[in-house]
């Protein structure tokens, strides 16, 4: 596969986070298979998380092709971009169609990203998340791989300007040990084992942070540890609001009304 635009993008970025400062932790990276496929599962804090997500297979040398909603390839900007990478749309319409293109990889070796929460999480702890990602380590017969990241929401998340100019500021990548499940298992039951690994890395990158939130920058921390984001009850809230107020929006265009 011809790789001309994935490693200037990543050889971009590190580039910017060096002028910017922004130290990233990596840990447990080895966990990463240096061959072969694996579907990378990890948590959703921002809109820079790919970056930063697929930066967790660089010391293994790997290329990670996430999993990103079509819209994202529609754009005349990002779009060319995500498809230099050869990274996989998923249309909400023909879900088949990208579960097919993911399996695809994964059988001929390549690492897949999925953010399995969806969407980003308001109140930056794991949401719940579906049995998909276990179904395709499966089908591929490859390790699911748990991810959290940590830091990126100071500088883009959902419901804030981008600050993406910001300097000094950490992100810890935090990659656990592979689960591998098999034909037979409770999908359900390795879906929860999942969400609980991918949890209990990023408690650990929240607590083991250098930064403390100033009085007026509380939002970026967990309702647990004392921030003011909202609680995960209060983010589901949030989030059924905002998809039943797209459902309106696209009923209402429609119909022309």
């Amino acid at each position: 596969m011809s790789e001309i635009v994935y490693p200037p993008v990543i050889k971009t970025a590190l580039g910017v986070f060096k002028a910017l400062n922004i130290r990233v932790r990596l840990e447990g990276t080895d966990q990463i298979p240096r061959t072969g496929g694996a579907v990378l599962v990890s948590n959703h804090v921002s809109y820079l998380d790919f970056i930063f997500a697929g930066l967790a297979a660089h010391p293994a040398g790997r290329l990670v092709r996430f999993m990103a909603k079509k819209e994202i390839f529609d754009n005349r900007v990002g779009g060319p971009l995500m498809r230099g990478m050869h990274h996989i749309p998923v249309d909400r319409d023909a879900g088949a169609s990208s579960y097919a293109a993911a399996l695809k990889a994964l059988k001929s070796g390549e690492i897949v990203g999925v953010f399995a929460e969806a969407t980003i999480s308001r109140s930056f702890t794991v949401k719940e998340i579906k049995s998909g990602a276990v179904r395709m380590a499966v089908a591929g017969k490859v390790p699911l791989i748990p991810v959290a990241i940590w830091g990126p929401q100071r500088l883009w998340t959902k419901g804030r300007k981008r600050r993406l100019l910001q300097r000094n500021v950490p992100v810890a990548v935090l990659v656990g040990e592979p689960l591998y499940p098999k034909r037979g298992d409770d999908y359900d039951q390795v879906t929860a084992d999942l969400r609980a690994a991918m949890s209990e890395l990023l408690e650990k990158a929240q607590r083991e942070y250098p930064d403390v939130p100033r009085a007026n920058e509380t939002w970026w921390q967990p309702a647990y540890l004392g921030g003011s984001a909202p609680t995960p009850g209060e983010a589901e809230k949030m989030d059924l609001a905002e998809a039943e107020a797209r459902k309106t929006a696209r009923e209402s265009g429609a119909t022309g009304s």
